[in-house]
């Protein structure tokens, strides 16, 4: 950046620079008010900052393209407990990442896969 005043470019390829420039690059917006919803949603549900703010862009980004309103998107996720929540993030995490890597979690048996036996000698 400088203070100096613009200079007029008289290159004929300006108009074409500008185009590329902005070439695949599409402009989304969302109003505030939505963003802090769904940011302070996941913060209150124990999600750290920047973990709110990434998850909070996948679920707009979603809600715009479903066509869906973010605040009965966060209404449905109001009755989930915890589990059912990661749940549900992970699998929209998923649906919008790159194919070679994927989101999990674990989950851990109620049932141990060995048994127990008393062997007398």
């Amino acid at each position: 950046m400088s203070n100096l005043p613009k200079s007029n470019n008289n290159d004929s390829a300006g108009e074409v620079k500008e185009f590329f420039n902005q070439y695949l690059t599409e402009k989304t917006s969302y109003p505030a008010n939505d963003v802090d919803a769904v940011i302070g949603f996941f913060e209150n549900r124990g999600f750290e900052k920047s973990s709110a703010i990434s998850t909070a862009t996948v679920l707009l980004q979603q809600a715009k393209i479903d066509n869906v309103k973010v605040f009965e998107l966060i209404d449905t996720l109001k009755g989930l407990d915890s589990i059912q929540l990661s749940n549900v993030v992970t699998t929209i995490l998923n649906y919008n990442r790159q194919k070679i890597s994927t989101l999990g979690y674990k989950v851990v048996s109620k049932y141990e896969k060995t048994e127990k036996r008393n062997i007398i000698v």
